[in-house]
């Protein structure tokens, strides 16, 4: 838990660099998170926009269930999350969720991991490592209103319902964000650290971003030559 020390550090003002960079998650706790603020606060996500694909990689040595990214508007607290639980990855649209499992992953080990939603067809599918699951229903149509993307904690209300045995602990790195879908070739060029396009809702190379807590900035081991 977090103990007697809340920093809240306002990042928003210009959008930092984060290349090279990572958060850390140091301790449980149902306080500490990044807010990020994505290039449109006003969200419309609808079936002309077709998807949303965030994407990022983090590393852990939780075996607990936690939230790895927390999308939420005023209709929906769960609008779009990815979670891990103990033997699965569970992604969720609209409220709706699906669990997605035999997917190779280990602890202590970065990983690349996506999230796809089709807003049109209402499909959800995991992306970790390059090797894709199976596509599953959840719900289509919008996701519309103002727009609250958290890291670290699952909104189980909007902004807010943290509970400190969902909290991430651990690192991560290189989040981007699209509305529109990706290739599996792009998909991988991400995975290998090639010469992917950046995110147009969230990129790491621009982050509009909040600390709240003990999240800290530190160098990424990862890029480590």
């Amino acid at each position: 838990m977090l103990l007697l020390l809340m920093l809240v550090t306002s990042c928003a003002a210009i959008p930092q660099n984060l290349q090279e960079k990572m958060f850390t998650f140091p301790e449980e706790t149902n306080t500490a998170h990044v807010r990020l603020t994505t290039s449109r606060h006003n969200f419309n996500l609808n079936k002309k926009c077709s998807c949303l694909f965030p994407q990022h990689r983090f590393l852990t040595d939780l075996k607990r269930q936690y939230a790895l990214f927390s999308l939420a508007v005023p209709s929906f607290p769960n609008g779009f999350l990815f979670y891990k639980n103990e033997d699965s990855f569970e992604l969720c649209a609209r409220d709706k969720c699906q669990i997605f499992e035999g997917l190779d992953f280990q602890l202590n080990k970065w990983h690349s991991v996506c999230g796809t939603w089709d807003a049109a067809s209402g499909l959800v599918q995991v992306w970790l490592n390059g090797q894709h699951s199976s596509r599953k229903p959840a719900s289509g149509h919008n996701i519309y209103g103002p727009v609250i993307i958290i890291l670290g904690q699952d909104q189980d209300s909007y902004a807010g319902g943290f509970d400190v045995t969902q909290s991430f602990v651990g690192l991560m790195s290189d989040l981007h964000m699209w509305n529109y879908k990706l290739s599996p070739c792009e998909i991988r060029k991400y995975t290998n650290d090639g010469d992917y396009t950046k995110g147009n809702m969230l990129n790491w190379n621009s982050l509009d971003f909040q600390i709240i807590g003990s999240v800290q900035i530190e160098n990424s081991p990862k890029h480590c030559q």
